[in-house]
Parts: structure tokens; C-alpha cells; sequence
């Protein structure tokens, strides 16, 4: 009786955690289907006109879409993602399988670049930015999201890299590998599902980030994040296109992490924890 109600009492738990985690996208993607007049409605209501003149709207609104915005989001997401990984994997490598001065300090240093809020950086990024012509481009943007991905991902890697034991490495170097050759063909692979699991969350940093993209960007580079406020004006909040708009961002990191889960979930208890 005892266990039965703490069963009870734990799908209790469950179902009302699953229930506050999933309400507001299931509130979002029914407002986008609904009018003006049927979003802002008081009560609420679920769908009593259901229309697709939001998605028309965003989509092929005179001028630019939310597509083109969300091409620029995936350009800038891939190349960030892409460097990012390039340089942190090689750097959490480093620190894991050679010991020099200063190293402990370094790998500190790197981390803490990642505590500052964003807000004390921006104006000298801002002029930089200006000086070297890469205000609002897609390089710019890139750069930047390496900036803030790299230090997460050398912290990242850097655990999982603990994890395989030097033996393995070691034995390989033994029947002729290089050490280039070993960390390619060995290390890479057993580290795959930390790769999978720093690559998504890096995404999704790129991906969804709003503070720079709005301040580094004007139109040419102007990310999907940013291009959702659009429909926020000083007389009125236009919630149909909006939750339109949000939702068609969506849908891109819903079909990666389904792609992707078993090998994010897998890397997520690899002992990615350990310093």
C-alpha cells in the first residue's frame, strides 16, 4: 500500500513537471494559429477560428521573411559550431594529455571568460567589430559565437577526455600511430557522444542567442532570434506572427535533437561533470 502511493505520488510529480515544461510551447504553437482579435481574448480561448495568415504573413511578408533570418541563424550556428568545436577539442586534448606551466592557470583563464556578463564586452566587441568591417556579417557573428562557445567546450571536453584511459591511447602510439594518428582514430571516436553532446548544447547557444545578434547586426546579418521582435511595436504586439515566427525557429532544434538524442544523452553521463 506504502509503495503504491509513493508511485502515486511520484507520477503526481512527474505529470505536473511535464505539464509546466510543455505548456508554453503548446501554447505557442496553438496562438500561432489564431487571429489577432482570438489571441489576446480575455478568457482565452484554445481555437475557435484556426488560420494560417500568421504563417503567411511571416513567411512571405513583403520585403524579408523569417526564412531568411533563419538561414542566416543556421549559417552562423554551423560555423560557430564548426570552430568551436575545431579549436576547444583540440585545446581540451592538450590540456588533458600534456602537462606544461601555467597550464592549470590557463585552463581557469579560459573558463572564466564565460562568467563576465555579456554586457561589459559588448562596446569594445562593438568597435572592433567596426574597425575590422565586420559589423553586421555573417563572419562577425561567427567569431563571436566561437568567442563564447570555445570556453564551454574545452571545460566540456576536457572531461570527457579524462575519461579514456591514456592506456589506450598509448598502445595504439605502440603499433606505429602517431600521436596525431591516435587522437584521431582513437580518442575522437570513443569521444563521440561528448562531441554529439557539446556540439547540440553549443547549437543551441548559437542558435537562440538574442544580446549580440542585436547589437552586432543590422539587416544583412540579422538572425532569426532578432527578427522575431519585429513584431513588437510601440502601439502593438502582434502575438499571431510572433508565436508564428517562434514556432517555425523551433521546429530546426526539435528534428536535430531527435536526430541526434541517443548519442546527447549517452555523452550527457559520460562524466562530463569532472574538472
Amino acid at each position: 500500500m506504502k509503495r503504491n502511493i509513493e508511485n502515486a505520488m511520484i507520477g503526481v510529480i512527474l505529470a505536473v513537471g511535464l505539464f509546466m515544461a510543455l505548456f508554453p510551447y503548446v501554447w505557442l504553437i496553438l496562438t500561432s494559429f489564431k487571429t489577432d482579435a482570438e489571441s489576446i481574448s480575455i478568457p482565452p480561448t484554445i481555437l475557435a477560428h484556426p488560420t494560417l495568415a500568421n504563417y503567411e504573413y511571416v513567411i512571405f511578408q513583403e520585403g524579408v521573411g523569417i526564412l531568411f533570418y533563419m538561414k542566416n541563424s543556421a549559417i552562423i550556428a554551423a560555423g560557430s559550431v564548426a570552430l568551436s568545436l575545431l579549436l576547444g577539442v583540440s585545446a581540451a586534448y592538450a590540456f588533458t594529455r600534456f602537462r606544461f606551466r601555467g597550464s592549470g592557470g590557463l585552463a581557469f583563464w579560459i573558463l572564466s571568460t564565460r562568467m563576465g556578463p555579456p554586457m561589459g564586452i559588448i562596446v569594445p566587441i562593438f568597435l572592433l567589430w567596426k574597425f575590422l568591417d565586420l559589423y553586421d556579417t555573417l563572419l562577425g557573428m561567427i567569431l563571436v559565437y566561437t568567442m563564447i562557445n570555445v570556453p564551454f567546450v574545452v571545460w566540456m571536453m576536457k572531461g570527457y577526455f579524462q575519461e579514456i584511459p591514456k592506456e589506450i591511447e598509448e598502445a595504439a602510439m605502440a603499433d606505429g600511430c602517431s600521436r596525431l594518428m591516435a587522437f584521431r582514430k582513437i580518442m575522437l571516436p570513443l569521444a563521440l557522444p561528448g562531441l554529439v553532446a557539446t556540439g547540440v548544447f553549443c547549437l543551441l547557444v548559437s542558435w537562440n542567442e538574442f544580446f549580440f545578434a542585436l547589437l552586432l547586426t543590422g539587416t544583412v546579418a540579422r538572425t532569426a532570434p532578432v527578427a522575431i521582435t519585429s513584431s513588437i511595436s510601440t502601439e502593438i504586439v502582434r502575438w499571431g506572427e510572433m508565436c508564428a515566427s517562434s514556432t517555425l525557429v523551433l521546429i530546426p532544434v526539435l528534428v536535430c535533437f531527435a536526430y541526434v538524442q541517443k548519442h546527447f544523452v549517452r555523452g550527457l553521463t559520460l562524466g562530463a561533470v569532472r574538472g
